[in-house]
């Protein structure tokens, strides 16, 4: 598997995505604004990064994920929990936030507000079946083996 992630500027003050220390499993990404927005409570919001990306190779996914900081001391998330990136999109990524608490929160030109984790794919080949074989858990969910 190639491990080469592209990475476009779509636009000259773009800021590429960072990592945060050696260790970091993400990338950095940076809201390309113009101006401050406030991201006001329960709000939804489409924030461009003024970056587009290459995958390595189709067997790759790009995941968006919310900054812990955000998270935990403003309440800032990720509209739809994880953004998942397709190894053939080749568009800039926009990231969708949803402000979770009750205080707007104003987020800045050129902030760290999200991060990308590239993963490997498994593409299973699918198969129609009658039956799916018994497990001792069976069709018991949301909670079924216990607190």
């Amino acid at each position: 598997m190639n491990n080469t992630l592209k990475i476009k500027k779509l636009h000259p003050d773009s800021v590429l995505p960072t990592r945060g220390s050696d260790g970091a499993a993400g990338l950095d990404l940076y809201a390309y604004l113009d101006k401050p927005v406030t991201l006001e409570p329960r709000g939804l919001y489409k924030i461009p990064t003024g970056v587009a990306i290459a995958l390595p190779d189709r067997n790759t996914v790009g995941l968006v994920f919310a900054r812990s900081g955000l998270g935990m001391k403003h309440g800032i998330s990720l509209s739809n929990a994880v953004g998942v990136i397709d190894s053939d999109y080749r568009g800039e990524l926009i990231v969708g936030l949803s402000n979770l608490s009750g205080e707007p929160y104003t987020l800045s030109p050129g902030e760290r507000f999200a991060q990308l984790v590239v993963m490997p794919v498994f593409v299973p080949e699918l198969e129609e079946a009658d039956d799916l074989g018994e497990t001792a858990r069976g069709a018991g969910g949301f909670g079924s083996t216990g607190k």
